[in-house]
């Protein structure tokens, strides 16, 4: 499959090499040996020093698989790094009568189960999302490749959004069935006192008592909550990128240091956590509530949440969210940065486009 992909994405609009000479007006056909040796040479010898610039190939194996690696550092180490306030967060959601604040609710913790009560759910939140981030950001690179060769350069570029949502929603797909067992586990852990304080208790008994169902009943609420999540967050970080290099960033791309194209990374990142804490909340509620749960469906939460009760926990998810999201894209393209993968620079329009759309003589 890696290798049918791989020879996909050599004339992949997204290519870094391929866009970087677009831009820099140094394509241009060969000429004949008899021709002007001077411009062609140039653009080749960039050409030879951009592919030598990386590790590996855009669309290989082994790019795929380091994508992989650094979704599991950036999904694995952040959701546990925010494992008290996403503790505070379900039980806020699961009983609000209880715990009417997220100050309120770390204050009630803490006066229960002291400061290691805070920690609760740390494995499987640790495993769960490290598979998540392994198959998210390890797909998206896949099915982006695969979708833009399908839709052709031209198309690729003018419908890029609908490329980046198809392309992110379908890795959410496979990620959620991943991330699903470790969720219903760490909710259980988190949201029913005396159940279970650590995953070693609480997966044999789950599955004792409701067999295989107890940690994939969640999955169609999961897919309700993280596929409109992953599809904001893929899609708003994209389109967030392109315009802050176009409207606010003083110099283009490829003259910022690395350390100025993670800035970047990290504002993007902080804006589409913004609006991928809205978009997916009132699923997360229900999925929070599911998973504490015996014998309930989707739908039966949702009636008796009401309107209101699913947008409780919000300010909370908001402040969660927005950091993890930042955190996660800027660990991500950190990870790219250092084993020095192909980075593509936003999409520009392909010259075929300009020439048809008369921009250019």
């Amino acid at each position: 499959m890696f290798s049918s992909v791989a020879h996909l994405a050599r004339a992949n609009p997204f290519n870094a090499p391929h866009l970087q000479l677009v831009h820099d007006g140094l394509t241009g056909p060969r000429s004949s040996p008899a021709g002007p040796p001077g411009p062609p040479r140039r653009s080749r010898n960039l050409a030879a020093a951009a592919v030598e610039e990386y590790s590996c190939e855009y669309g290989s194996a082994k790019f795929y698989a380091l994508c992989g690696f650094g979704g599991v550092l950036s999904c694995g180490l952040t959701h546990t790094a925010v494992v008290p306030l996403d503790l505070v967060k379900c039980r806020m959601q699961v009983d609000p009568q209880k715990y009417k604040g997220i100050f309120n609710g770390f204050s009630i913790t803490l006066k229960e189960d002291g400061v290691r009560g805070l920690a609760k759910g740390w494995a499987p939140t640790f495993i769960g999302y490290s598979l998540q981030g392994l198959c998210k950001f390890g797909f998206y690179e896949v099915f982006k490749v695969l979708y833009s060769n399908v839709l052709g350069e031209e198309n690729a570029y003018l419908w890029r959004t609908s490329l980046y949502l198809a392309a992110s929603a379908s890795a959410e797909f496979f990620a959620d069935i991943a991330l699903a067992p470790m969720e219903a586990t760490k909710v259980r852990i988190q949201t029913q006192p005396g159940y279970a304080n650590t995953l070693r208790d609480a997966a044999p008994k789950m599955y004792k008592e409701e067999g295989l169902k107890a940690f994939y009943k969640g999955v169609a609420p999961l897919w309700m909550r993280q596929i409109p999540y992953t599809m904001m967050k893929f899609a708003c970080f994209e389109r967030t990128v392109e315009a802050l290099y176009k409207f606010v960033v003083p110099k283009p791309r490829s003259e910022c240091s690395k350390p100025e194209q993670l800035v970047v990374t990290f504002v993007a990142g902080y804006i589409a956590g913004v609006f991928c804490a809205i978009v997916s909340h009132p699923a997360d509620s229900v999925v929070s509530v599911l998973n504490k749960e015996k014998g309930s469906s989707a739908s039966q939460v949702l009636k008796r949440l009401g309107f209101r009760g699913v947008w409780k926990g919000l300010f909370a998810r908001i402040i969660m969210i927005g950091t993890l999201t930042a955190l996660q894209w800027f660990i991500y393209d950190s990870v790219k940065v250092y084993f020095r993968l192909p980075r593509p620079p936003p999409p520009e329009m392909p010259e075929s486009l300009k020439k048809k759309l008369g921009l250019t003589q």
